[in-house]
Formats: C-alpha cells, sequence, structure tokens
C-alpha cells in the first residue's frame, strides 16, 4: 500500500505539472479559438511586392486608401453570387475580391472578408499572370490591356484582355470564374514576328505582411504547396526570410492558406512547372511558378491554361474541385493532420445533422448522443470491469502483504489471480483511450472547418468556434473592462467544471486522502484548461458529461459492488 500511495503522489504531481503547464504546451501544440474578429493582415508597410522576383510584381510608394487606389486604374468588374471586386487592367491582375457570404466579425452590418487588394492599398494581396521575358518581350507589368467582349466577369461571360508588342507577337489574357472560387486562365500567344520565339508562362501570387491567424504544429498557416505528389506545409514565413524554396513537380499547386482562407495558383496539371516561394523587401511574400518553354514558330499560336482558386476553405467544395476538377490534393489546403481519417466522417456527419437541423449547437450534442451511444457498450464492459477488480481488491492486498518482498512474485501471483477471477485490469483504459482520438478530432473539426465560424447556438453564444465571450468577472459585460486572458472564464466553461464536479462525485469514494484531494480539484483545474477553447468544443464535452452521468447511474445499478468502498 506505501508503494500504491507512492505511485499516486508522483502520478498527482505529472499531473499537476502537466495541467499547469497548459497554457505553454497549448500555445505550442493547440492555438485556442480566434476572437470572433478575423481579417488579413498587412500592417503599413511602405512596399507590397517583391521588385527582386522574376516573374515580378512592381512596388509601390506608399500605402493609401484603397478606394482611391482602385479608383485610379482602369478595371474590369467581377460580379458572381460569392464574390465581388475587379480586375486591374494595369498589369492584368486579379487584385480586388471580397467574400459575399463571410464577414469579419459577428457584429451587426460587419463589412465582408476583402481577401484581395491592389498594390499601394493596405493588405495587398494580388494575383497575376504572363510570360518570362527571356527571349520574349512581353507586356510590361504596369501595361495597361484592352478589353473586349464583356466588361463584367461573371459565370456566364468571360472576360478577354489583350496587348501586343514591338516585335510582333500578340498576347492574350481570357477570364473565367465559376459560381465559387475559382478563376481559369488561359494565356495565348499569337507570333506574328518572323522569328521563333520561347513562351513560358508564370503566374504569383503576391501578399504584404503575415495572416493574424495563429500557425502552430497542429494547424499550418501560411506558404503551402502541393507538389511530387505530396502536401507540404512550408514550415514559416521566417524560413522563406531566410532563403527562397524552390521545386520542380508536375501536377499540384502553391499559394497561401490562412485560417479559413485560401489563395493558389493552379498550373496545368499535366504539365511540368517550376515553382518557388520567395520573400522582398517591407514582409512582401510571392509564390510563383513559370512552366517550361515552348519554341512558337512565326504565324503559330499557343494556349496554355492554368486556375486560380481565392476564396474559403470550405470542405465540401475544396473536396468537389480535388475529386471532380482534378486539381491535385487542393482538400488538403485543411490541415487535417495524422487524424483525417477520424476528422473528415466527424465533419461531414455533423454537417449532415446541421444542415437538416439548422443549428450547429445542436448538431453538435447529437453528435455526442451518437458518440456515447457507440461507445456504450464498451463502457459498460468497463464498469463490469471495474467492478470486478473492486471485488478483487482484498485478495490483491493480501498478495501484497504475503509477497512484499518478492516483487517478481507478486506479479505472477497476481497475473494469477486476474485470470482466475476473469479480470482484466486495462479494459477500464478502453473508452477513455478511444475518447482521446474522437475528442482531439472534434476540436480540429471545430477549429479548422470554416462551416463553423459564426455559427449561433444560443443566447449570448453568436460563434461556437470562439470562446466564450460572456464572463462574471466583469458582471457580464455591465464593467468597462476586459479580464486577463488566463482568469476571463466564462459561463459555458463554468457549467463544464460544475458537470465534472458531478461526474466526479458519482465515482467511488477513494479511500486514500490524497486521492480525495486531487480529484476534487480536477473538475477545476480542468475548466481553465478548456475555457480559451472553442464554445462548440465546450459544449461536446458538457453534453459528454451529463451522458456520463445518465449512463454511470444506470450502471451503478446494474454493478451495485463498484460503488462499495474498499476496505483498508
Amino acid at each position: 500500500m506505501k508503494d500504491d500511495k507512492q505511485n499516486f503522489v508522483l502520478f498527482a504531481v505529472i499531473a499537476a505539472l502537466i495541467l499547469f503547464g497548459w497554457p505553454l504546451i497549448q500555445g505550442k501544440f493547440f492555438p485556442t479559438a480566434n476572437p470572433p474578429v478575423t481579417k488579413i493582415e498587412g500592417g503599413k508597410s511602405k512596399a507590397v511586392a517583391n521588385p527582386a522576383a522574376d516573374p515580378a510584381a512592381d512596388g509601390a510608394a506608399a500605402v493609401r486608401d484603397r478606394a482611391a487606389v482602385i479608383a485610379e486604374t482602369p478595371r474590369i468588374r467581377i460580379e458572381t453570387p460569392r464574390v465581388s471586386g475587379s480586375i486591374n487592367l494595369k498589369g492584368a491582375r486579379i487584385d480586388d475580391l471580397v467574400l459575399k457570404g463571410y464577414d469579419e466579425t459577428v457584429a451587426k452590418n460587419s463589412p465582408p472578408i476583402r481577401l484581395l487588394s491592389p498594390a499601394g492599398a493596405p493588405d495587398a494581396y494580388f494575383a497575376s499572370f504572363g510570360w518570362r521575358a527571356q527571349g520574349l518581350t512581353p507586356p510590361a507589368a504596369d501595361a495597361i490591356w484592352t478589353p473586349s467582349g464583356a466588361t463584367t466577369l461573371t459565370p456566364t461571360t468571360p472576360v478577354t484582355l489583350d496587348a501586343t508588342n514591338a516585335t510582333g507577337q500578340r498576347f492574350r489574357i481570357q477570364i473565367a470564374v465559376d459560381q465559387d472560387y475559382m478563376f481559369t486562365v488561359r494565356q495565348t500567344v499569337l507570333n506574328a514576328g518572323t522569328a521563333p520565339v520561347p513562351v513560358a508562362p508564370y503566374g504569383l501570387v503576391n501578399r504584404v505582411g503575415i495572416s493574424k491567424d495563429p500557425s502552430s504544429m497542429t494547424i499550418h498557416v501560411g506558404p503551402m504547396s502541393v507538389d511530387n505528389g505530396g502536401a507540404h506545409y512550408r514550415p514559416n514565413y521566417k524560413d522563406i526570410d531566410a532563403a527562397a524554396q524552390k521545386f520542380t513537380t508536375t501536377g499540384g499547386w502553391l499559394g497561401f492558406t490562412d485560417k479559413y482562407w485560401l489563395t493558389a495558383i493552379i498550373p496545368d496539371q499535366g504539365q511540368s512547372f517550376d515553382g518557388q516561394f520567395r520573400a522582398g523587401a517591407n514582409k512582401a511574400y510571392q509564390a510563383d511558378y513559370a512552366l517550361q518553354p515552348k519554341q512558337l514558330a512565326p504565324g503559330q499560336a499557343i494556349t496554355q491554361t492554368s486556375r486560380f482558386f481565392a476564396g474559403a476553405k470550405e470542405v465540401r467544395l475544396l473536396d468537389r474541385y480535388t475529386d471532380k476538377e482534378g486539381v491535385a490534393k487542393l482538400d488538403y489546403a485543411i490541415d487535417w493532420g495524422w487524424f483525417r481519417i477520424v476528422e473528415k466522417p466527424i465533419f461531414y456527419y455533423l454537417d449532415l445533422l446541421f444542415r437538416t437541423i439548422g443549428n450547429f449547437g445542436v448538431a453538435i450534442i447529437l453528435l455526442t448522443v451518437t458518440i456515447r451511444g457507440l461507445l456504450f457498450p464498451i463502457a459498460q464492459r468497463q464498469f463490469k470491469s471495474m467492478a470486478a477488480m473492486r471485488a478483487v481488491q482484498p485478495k490483491a492486498k493480501a498478495l501484497q502483504e504475503k509477497h512484499k518482498d518478492d516483487k517478481v512474485r507478486l506479479q505472477q501471483e497476481t497475473m494469477a489471480l486476474y485470470k482466475a477471477e476473469g479480470v482484466n485490469p486495462l479494459a477500464g483504459c478502453a473508452p477513455t483511450l478511444l475518447q482521446i482520438p474522437i475528442m482531439y478530432a472534434l476540436y480540429k473539426v471545430l477549429m479548422l472547418t470554416i462551416e463553423m465560424r459564426h455559427q449561433h447556438f444560443v443566447l449570448w453564444i453568436k460563434d461556437l468556434s470562439a470562446p466564450d465571450p460572456l464572463t462574471p468577472l466583469n458582471l457580464f459585460g455591465l464593467l468597462a473592462f476586459t479580464p486577463p486572458h488566463m482568469i476571463a472564464i466564462g459561463v459555458v466553461p463554468i457549467i463544464l467544471g460544475i458537470s465534472m464536479y458531478f461526474q466526479f462525485k458519482l465515482n467511488p469514494t477513494p479511500m486514500d486522502d490524497t486521492q480525495k484531494q486531487v480529484f476534487a480539484l480536477l473538475p477545476w483545474v480542468l475548466m481553465f484548461v478548456m475555457a480559451p477553447f472553442a464554445v462548440g468544443l465546450q459544449v461536446y464535452w458538457i453534453t459528454s458529461n451529463c451522458l456520463t452521468i445518465i449512463q454511470q447511474k444506470l450502471l451503478y445499478a446494474r454493478h451495485p459492488g463498484l460503488k462499495v468502498p474498499v476496505t483498508k
């Protein structure tokens, strides 16, 4: 018994270190839910492009009002069911885009998410397509392209931009867009000159600054590519600051991923291309690709097609582009991680419940009921095993006294006792071990998927993907101060702590005083640990606790021996 107590005290100390060191672990591996504000960050940098890059985007002398920057260049309007904005005829850039279906915050009259902005404006972020200037003289980066045909880009009306050079080549860029977020870019060169020319199309996406969204070991934010058959989550922007990252592949794409948004330039999936990420002055970053050059004879024309995704990382949409439209691993833009095989089915079931019911919080509750229902037979065997273990405890203690000086013999006799009594000391761990990947998978689903973002539940819970904003420490917002992050415990985490307290109360009373103290403190420690997480995850845990309480009562009725305290 003395050894048991020492082992338990050691366990309690280790557990306490883990729990109270959780903020450090959490920041590295489990970034908490963001406040209900999401916006692409750009800051007030002076230049927005990487002037040293080839292909290159020109810089801007200063950051000015976005509306003024947009107004000073000729443009073609973009209008679809899901995006609006414009194409800059100066340089043929897609540099003005807002997402109609997503707002920056949950506040009423919040502006929509602006994904792309022109060079010279705050948060500059744009895409451009052209040709390498190696044996060919393409239009300059500041050339004004001539539009023809449609005056507004819509899903049914593509736009065509034309330009020429002094050596007889004619250049055309035709841009189409679908009902969602995918642009198709057809680049054509007609050689009306007298000599062959090498044609090597390129595409680039350029942004100033990095995202406000936190990047961690479990959720990647930043440069990303799919090349050579794999999805590569480039570690961080600092690596690109140190040196350009280059690769050559056939098929794939590259771009920048935020928590909920993605820009990706997608060359023809059947052609080899050189891709790279590189940094410029004033926190400018660029992802670009170039196809291998092809010789274009006089009188001939060549057309090469690429695509550009700029929008929200919706699971079903990315899956459709991947499975039905041939974009290699575009669904990997969502960093599912190792538990992808569990996370995606959970998401699809949760999304089905939401589409059926119309309330994401209720869908989470029903998901919890489903999971606990599936685990009920296992939990029943767990409780039965625990009851059997308690029944053999007196015999196990007698063996400890009898063989206290012979550890090997004690182990052999103990295992023989368990075999004779038909008990398995590890059986009680099974439901807990199964819950760990399920909890982690749900955490990833709630943190990663935009379908959860800004989803209302009840009353004050207007965003299930964010922490509970209502805390009694400032009298639920009546006092004009914001409590420190570590103690700003919301109402939902408090309910979580209470549910854990009552769940623990139903467990058999430990005979050791140290155990009693640890188990009495644990619910309130976990309450603080869980407080910064998404409310949706807390709703899952509260529901799970309530179901566990009901389940315990039923199983205690079947196995009354489990509640009988073990005598010393």
